[in-house]
């Protein structure tokens, strides 16, 4: 029973000796190991911030309460902290309005198999209860038929309501543990006004979660793989994300060398997972291995090629990933013959040992063969780089080369780029596991993942890559009040063309010979006014800097390196062609 009524809405007179709602969702937080907890605040939560009042006040350990701007820089926030350190955060967001402006968050946790924890609110007795009042915005516009989690159930492993007190701390800490799991991903639960605020009955015993372990491909499928390896003549190796981890950059990089198997970065790779100045890097094309190699170890990757009919014909495709079919994907075809479905970095190290020792002349072979394709390549690339460098205009390769060329060795680059992301993988060179990450799902994210990156690397340098059109999708204003507010000295490399070109090329390749092409109308690709976007940042205390000539490049990084070890923001617009 909810306690005494008061006469301004939505207050209750409580009982400051007893724990209630906030208290239990809080302490089950606590339970899970929860280090933030990301929010753009909503009128519900008043039980909740009593509980992080209490904590605040008397010392209780517990996660730190990070308020902002806007609902997607909240996800985006506690996404970016999970991609650099593994650990599951929590986002609490309001009623069913922040879940639509945060579901695109929620959307890119799933296909980035991200845990998160996300909460909202709502009412169940819309002022229909005597003696309490939730408010009249609940009646008159915040309910949602059927329930709040209709709105983000497509994207969730699991969600639901809390109806009642009794079930809120066991259901946090299942929540937790479910996200966790594997495939890992999004869990959204909605805590109503009335649950907060009932009193709570702590238990006599609380639950402490352990991390998840995921479960091991069978180790006698592992070693018939590795007899396989031992047999091919050509093997390939394509990933997306096996350095989601240091471990299994490692793992990929022990294997790789013991037989001499060149490892592709597809151009959808999520992580930095194989050292491109090493021999055995042969880039992001699968094409000079389509018809030679005669086993494909496609690591955790979604889309090896495409169109995805197109597989190589003469191979045997072996599948290592802990969620190989991914059940957020409409259609997917991966050939596989063999599938090692669990712990990718187990399976990687159990491989290794498997055939240490064990090859024979053959791998000498192959490995003088691909470090001479990588040194060609890398040739290639020395030629291009020399040529951007006395054109008149900065190419987009040579904005990237010169990014890794400048900065730190521990930077990492936070990528949302489109068209741009092929000059990006090509030219850029993060160095080492963690280095580099992309994101994925809608557009317009970017910025909240590297501001979550560097709080939990404020010692390293953080660069977001992102070109104009992407750039204007985020929640700029937000964003870098939410720098300035934590003074989290980030870099947002915008590659700015002043157009949408990824719709001009699709609009071309759609209409080979249309009017468009005739005529050079293209409607889609018009962004309008370039506005100064290096001046956006200034209310926020912000350095930035228009660059339009390659010469001033290098000078115009290290400036922009320079304002973030002072806890500004950098805004470089670099004015690229194309």
């Amino acid at each position: 029973m909810l306690n005494k009524p008061v006469a301004a809405a939505g207050e209750a007179t409580l009982d400051k000796s007893r724990p209630d709602g906030g208290e239990a969702m809080l302490e089950g937080l606590r339970g899970l190991g929860i280090d933030y907890i990301f929010t753009s605040p909503g009128s519900e939560w008043g039980g909740f911030w009593e509980a992080i009042a209490r904590q605040k006040v008397y010392g209780t350990p517990g996660p730190e309460f990070v308020s902002c701007w806007h609902e997607t820089l909240a996800m985006d926030l506690a996404l970016g902290y999970t991609l650099v350190t593994g650990r599951m955060q929590a986002v609490v967001l309001h009623a069913g309005v922040g879940l639509l402006q945060g579901g695109m968050g929620i959307q890119s946790a799933q296909i980035q198999n991200l845990p998160v924890l996300v909460f909202s609110g709502e009412s169940l007795t819309y002022g229909e209860r005597e003696g309490f009042d939730p408010g009249s915005q609940w009646y008159q516009n915040l309910s949602v038929v059927g329930g709040v989690s209709r709105i983000v159930e497509p994207f969730c492993k699991w969600s639901g309501q809390v109806p009642s007190v009794e079930t809120l701390y066991n259901t946090v800490v299942r929540g937790g543990q479910i996200a966790q799991r594997t495939p890992m991903g999004p869990v959204y639960i909605s805590v109503p006004i009335e649950t907060q605020l009932q009193p709570w009955a702590k238990p006599a015993r609380l639950a402490r979660s352990k991390p998840a372990v995921p479960p091991r491909a069978p180790v006698p499928e592992i070693e018939r793989v590795a007899e396989l390896l031992l047999k091919a003549k050509n093997p390939v190796i394509t990933t997306e994300a096996a350095g989601r981890d240091a471990a299994g950059y490692n793992a990929l990089l022990e294997l790789a060398e013991e037989l001499a198997i060149p490892v592709i970065e597809t151009t959808s790779t999520l992580f930095s997972n194989f050292h491109k100045g090493h021999p055995l890097h042969q880039g992001p094309s699968f094409a000079p291995f389509f018809e030679t190699t005669d086993l494909a170890l496609v690591i955790r990757s979604r889309a090896p090629w495409y169109p995805p009919h197109k597989r190589p014909p003469n191979a045997e495709i072996v599948l290592i990933d802990e969620n190989p079919f991914r059940h957020h994907m409409a259609y997917q075809n991966l050939h596989a013959d063999s599938v090692l479905e669990g712990d990718v970095t187990f399976t990687l190290q159990t491989l290794a040992a498997a055939v240490k020792g064990k090859g024979g002349p053959e791998v000498e072979e192959r490995r003088k063969r691909h470090a001479a394709s990588h040194a060609k390549a890398d040739e290639a690339r020395n030629i291009f780089l020399a040529a951007a460098s006395k054109k008149p205009k900065i190419d987009p390769g040579l904005l990237s080369a010169m990014l890794s060329d400048t900065l730190p060795a521990n930077t990492v680059y936070v990528d949302e780029s489109v068209t741009h992301r092929i000059p990006i993988e090509a030219h850029l060179r993060p160095k080492g596991a963690g280095s580099f990450l992309k994101v994925r799902g809608g557009l317009g994210q970017g910025i909240g993942h590297g501001l979550g990156a560097k709080i939990a690397l404020p010692d390293q340098p953080v660069v977001v890559l992102v070109g104009d059109g992407t750039f204007l999708y985020n929640p700029i204003t937000q964003c870098l009040g939410f720098a300035e507010q934590m003074k989290l000295g980030i870099i947002i490399v915008v590659y700015n063309n002043n157009r949408y070109l990824a719709m001009k090329l699709d609009h071309a390749r759609y209409y080979p010979d249309g009017v468009s092409k005739d005529k050079n109308i293209y409607v889609g690709e018009v962004i309008g006014s370039n506005p100064a976007i290096e001046r956006l940042g200034e209310p926020f205390g912000c350095w930035g800097r228009k660059v339009e000539h390659p010469d001033d490049l290098q000078a115009a990084i290290r400036e922009a390196h320079a304002a973030t070890l002072l806890g500004r923001t950098a805004i470089l617009n670099v004015m690229v062609d194309p």
